[in-house]
């Protein structure tokens, strides 16, 4: 794939079509001045993003042959980000160009500053887009980290310290909420690390504390009351392999001190048993508690922590993955649609609108339970709001508030930039495509600054 960022600039005025296309030198640049031109540019350049005047001969005073375009651009290219400008109606054109699936909307007169910051963004999320469904790809084969869907770039870091991590055979704290994907993560770092043994994972919290340390360690026939043969534990069972405690931090502290022992010395003795079996199991472990908390005011042991955590990865929620909610719930309907309902073929505006200003706070396992309970529920061939329990997004013009939806946009756009280059002004400008001083004003304005790349 070219990294040539292409640019269609659908506009009949002459005047302006050399203002646009000096102002773009950033970019390949294609000029089209009416609906015939724009449609065969389509076919020939495959543009990642148009900027489209509404007011197109044979009807440029109006609206409807801008609207006729940006109709035949998005049929034939549906990814593609538009960004329509028109001086006719600002609002109602803006209305309907969002509802008819255009990217922005910008009202003339242009402001060729503020029209190529949102330019940039379109190729900047244009480009996450891509690369989402590069990954999504790579899901249904199977070669994604545990099975993750996201395109945002906090889980996408996460992802990355996994596989950096796991031939290493260090251990693995991973510190997150609840429902955010710690089994998923920890799977995925048992694949990479291509160990040959088991996969086993182990609930601390769910098993009673007279039980946790047989379940752990085995038992030896006769250890006790009902003990009629000998069992092996959940560690031993990982033999060769990675086992997976999940919250660590509900481990009763004498457990606490076997476990100690077993990361030591790496050998353990069964309920019951006298004889040191060496086992070679690799530990992975999760909490969603305040583990440096429960050192200080001693209920986790400080010494088992620090084996434990020799790498600590912190998984973002769900509500700090911007997007991810959307797609995470486009994944979740197609796998459920087809066993459950495979009438159900998408999500509704609404549904769409209110995924995204839902919270979340069970994380990715409570939007999953919502996707399956809709897709059940659904009448119609798309899911609803209603259809998920959620209310509809309290202010109907939400997904179209220009100026929320651009500032939200600035500050993650100007982050990435800033991470892509290391700090360094002249090149973020670059990347964004706005003039030094310009760039500066929005570092102001936003309260961000070069340090912002690592926020």
């Amino acid at each position: 794939m070219s990294d040539v960022k292409k640019l269609l600039i659908v506009e009949d005025d002459l005047g302006l079509q050399r203002q646009l296309r000096w102002a773009y030198d950033g970019y390949e640049v294609i000029v089209a001045a009416d609906r015939g031109e724009a449609i065969a540019a389509m076919r020939a350049e495959e543009p990642a993003v148009v900027t489209l005047d509404l007011g197109l001969p044979p009807d440029p005073d109006g609206t409807a042959e801008g609207f006729a375009t940006l109709a035949g651009i998005l049929a034939l290219a549906p990814e593609t980000k538009v960004i329509v400008a028109s001086g006719h109606g600002a609002r109602e054109s803006a209305l309907r160009a969002i509802a008819d699936g255009a990217w922005d909307f910008y009202a003339k007169p242009i402001d060729i500053d503020a029209l190529g910051l949102i330019v940039a963004r379109a190729f900047h999320v244009h480009a996450l887009e891509a690369e989402n469904r590069r990954l999504a790809a790579r899901t249904e084969g199977g070669t994604v980290l545990g099975g993750i869907i996201t395109a945002s770039p906090e889980m996408l870091k996460v992802t990355r310290t996994i596989e950096r991590v796991a031939p290493a055979g260090v251990s693995v704290m991973v510190l997150g909420a609840s429902g955010t994907g710690k089994e998923l993560l920890a799977r995925g770092l048992h694949e990479a690390s291509r160990r040959k043994g088991a996969f086993v994972a182990i609930n601390c919290a769910a098993i009673p504390e007279a039980l946790l340390e047989s379940e752990l360690f085995g038992h030896e026939k006769g250890a006790f009351t009902g003990a009629v043969r000998t069992v092996e534990g959940k560690i031993e069972a990982a033999q060769g392999g990675t086992l997976f405690l999940d919250e660590i931090g509900d481990v009763p502290p004498a457990i606490q001190v076997k476990l100690l022992r077993f990361l030591q010395e790496r050998v353990i003795e069964r309920v019951g048993g006298r004889k040191p079996i060496a086992v070679d199991t690799r530990v992975v472990c999760a909490t969603h508690r305040d583990v440096d908390a429960m050192v200080a005011d001693g209920s986790f042991r400080e010494d088992l922590y620090y084996r434990l955590a020799e790498i600590v990865v912190r998984v973002p929620s769900l509500a700090e993955r911007p997007g991810d909610a959307g797609l995470l719930a486009r994944a979740f309907l197609a796998r459920h649609a087809k066993a459950m309902n495979p009438a159900v073929t998408g999500l509704s505006a609404d549904a769409r609108a209110a995924i995204d200003a839902h919270g979340w706070p069970g994380n990715v396992r409570e939007l999953e339970n919502r996707m399956k309970r809709a897709v059940i529920m659904a009448d119609a061939r798309h899911v609803t709001a209603a259809d998920l329990d959620l209310a509809p997004a309290e202010d109907a013009s939400a997904g179209i508030n220009l100026r929320a939806a651009r500032e939200r946009a600035d500050r993650l756009a100007i982050r990435h930039a800033l991470a892509r280059s290391d700090g360094n002004i002249s090149a973020t400008a670059r990347l964004l495509g706005v003039s030094r001083p310009t760039l500066y004003d929005l570092l102001k304005s936003y309260d961000l600054g070069a340090g912002a790349a690592g926020a």
